[in-house]
């Protein structure tokens, strides 16, 4: 009966260490996979700012950053509309 609690309790910290590997290793493989070079130094930054903790708030961090992604891309969006706009003008 105790050789059944010991090889319960070894499978249980054995999953505990996986999940903590996985979840170390996880936000790296994001951003080697997905982010292009050139924006992993200003998305380090992002992250690093917004990590208070020891612990990476992986979820939460990537929100902002997807957001502030976002609202970079609308930005450079409503410039070149603007700037269309501007040169239609000009040309008529």
């Amino acid at each position: 009966m105790t050789v059944y609690a010991v090889i319960i309790a070894g499978v249980a910290v054995l999953a505990l260490i996986v999940t903590e590997l996985v979840a170390a290793a996880l936000p790296v493989l994001i951003v080697i996979t997905f982010v292009p070079p050139e924006e992993r130094e200003a998305l380090a930054r992002l992250l690093a700012a917004v990590d208070s903790s020891r612990r990476f708030r992986l979820w939460s961090a990537l929100r902002l950053a997807v957001r502030e992604r976002r609202r970079e891309a609308a930005r450079a969006h409503q410039w070149q509309w603007e700037t269309g706009r501007e040169h239609a003008g000009q040309r008529r």
